[in-house]
């Protein structure tokens, strides 16, 4: 019996191994196809919208949208442009992002009306592919100095958009002739300078993507422009495709080139996913202005000063606060000059020390000089100009605080005391009996023994002319009918 037992037994136990090895199995599959297709980089491109001014809120947008794209290990990055101009330090800052990417990126001039005029012209020559759709153009790429308004440079002017400059720079000897204006002079080697480096740096954009440099530099000097047609025929861009479906049908099976290294794009059935501008980028957009930073980063110091000097306001501390972890916000996309910083904190420190040192105003003219100069330096770039009015109005206002410390100062050191012993000097009581040198008198609602060098009769009117320790020193002035 038992060995039948045995026999029965074996089966049951093979039946309960093949129940358990299967599940087994089939998870260990499953686990493994799971880890294959997480090692499979992901078939998407990445759409970044850029549809206004290039300034430090954009640059730090197509930036991280980059370095995003980069961690996805996407196929590449779709920059899809409407731009009429902006900062060249923020434009710089984006192609250099561009030209360091592992990801190919497309910068897509859309939709039709569009334009990629001034600083946008840079980005399509930096791009490692230049596309366009109809009815759009590129050029106006002059730099230009927007000077004392907080303006962005490189857009064209309000009076004459997109038009070339009314002349060029007279040459080099007639600029040093007889007669010749000094400051025009410097004013127009700046301006080559700046002339110079443009047309330099956007033919080498054009020299590394093998586009038309001759164009680039036409388009600098002269403010030329181009349609789409126009462009794609004289090598300025790669494409023209009328959507982004069309663009992504020519892009398949394309050679670029990324940073030294050929790839071939593979775009059929990528999956698009839009990367829209976020919170950060719509706050700073509003804030990294430089006058709205300026005006921020003054509410913030003074409003933590006012609590420090109130403590318990609340208000003034948690007003300052705010103001100045926004301004802070905006400044780290901005090219802060932190010597201008400085001078701008030392100029409000004098000012406030002015109230609390008898300098007789010069902490408060070299606080306003400190100020006004560090405002002017604020910024690390020649393009950002904080508003001359602005900057002024907030001198004059603190002017006039340090002018009105002054007066109350002075008021103050004329004003007779208001309490302690040194209020009773001049104040006018009564006598309480008749004394020629020593005897008692009625002041201040106390009796007080008293001299006088003159004789004194009881009800004469007395003036305190002195006091030492609990004895006054009094004069006669009358008698009290």
């Amino acid at each position: 019996m038992s060995a039948k037992r045995q026999t029965v037994s074996r089966p049951g136990w093979g039946r309960s191994l093949r129940l358990l090895i299967w599940p087994l199995l089939m998870l260990v599959g499953l686990a493994w196809l799971w880890a294959a297709q997480a090692q499979e980089p992901r078939r998407e491109a990445l759409l970044l919208t850029l549809q206004d001014a290039i300034g430090p809120a954009t640059a730090d947008y197509v930036v991280r949208g980059i370095a995003t794209a980069e961690e996805r290990r996407a196929e590449l990055v779709i920059l899809q442009l409407d731009t009429p101009g902006g900062l060249d330090s923020s434009m710089r800052a984006m192609i250099q992002s561009i030209l360091r990417s592992d990801v190919p990126v497309v910068t897509y001039v859309h939709p039709a009306g569009a334009r990629a005029a001034s600083a946008g012209t840079y980005i399509l020559y930096g791009s490692h592919v230049a596309a366009m759709t109809p009815s759009t153009n590129l050029g106006s790429a002059t730099p230009v100095q927007m000077g004392g308004d907080g303006g962005l440079p490189g857009m064209p002017s309000p009076e004459e958009p997109g038009q070339p400059p009314a002349e060029e720079d007279p040459p080099a000897a007639e600029a040093e002739g007889e007669g010749g204006d000094a400051p025009r002079r410097g004013q127009d080697a700046m301006e080559r300078k700046v002339l110079e480096d443009a047309v330099a740096y956007i033919r080498g954009l054009a020299e590394r993507h093998g586009r038309n440099a001759d164009w680039a530099e036409d388009a600098v000097r002269e403010g030329f422009n181009l349609t789409a047609t126009e462009a794609l025929e004289r090598n300025v861009v790669d494409l023209v495709a009328a959507d982004v479906e069309d663009l992504l049908a020519q892009l398949d099976g394309r050679e670029v080139t990324v940073d030294g290294v050929t790839r071939t794009l593979s775009t059929d059935n990528i999956e698009i996913v839009r990367e829209d501008p976020d919170w950060r980028t719509e706050l700073l957009s509003v804030i990294a202005n430089p006058n709205i930073a300026y005006i921020l980063l003054l509410i913030g110091i003074y409003g933590i000063i006012f609590e420090l000097a109130n403590p318990g306001a609340i208000v003034p501390g948690t007003i300052g606060t705010i103001s100045l972890i926004l301004a802070f916000f905006a400044l780290q996309v901005m090219p802060l000059n932190y010597a201008g910083l400085a001078l701008i904190l030392l100029g409000i420190v004098f000012m406030i020390g002015e109230a609390f040192v008898p300098s007789f105003g010069a902490l408060g003219i070299g606080g306003v000089i400190a100020f006004t100069t560090g405002s002017i330096m604020l910024w690390d770039d020649p393009h950002l100009n904080i508003a001359w009015p602005l900057i002024v109005g907030v001198a004059i206002a603190m002017a006039a605080f340090s002018i009105w410390v002054i007066g109350r100062l002075l008021d103050l050191r004329r004003k007779r005391p208001a309490t302690g012993y040194e209020e009773m000097i001049g104040m006018v009581g009564a006598a309480k009996e008749d004394f020629d040198t020593t005897g008692r008198v009625w002041v201040h609602s106390e009796l007080w023994n008293a001299d006088t060098r003159a004789p004194v009769q009881a009800g004469d009117k007395v003036r305190v002319v002195a006091i030492d320790g609990l004895r006054l020193t009094v004069e006669p002035v009358g008698r009290d009918d």
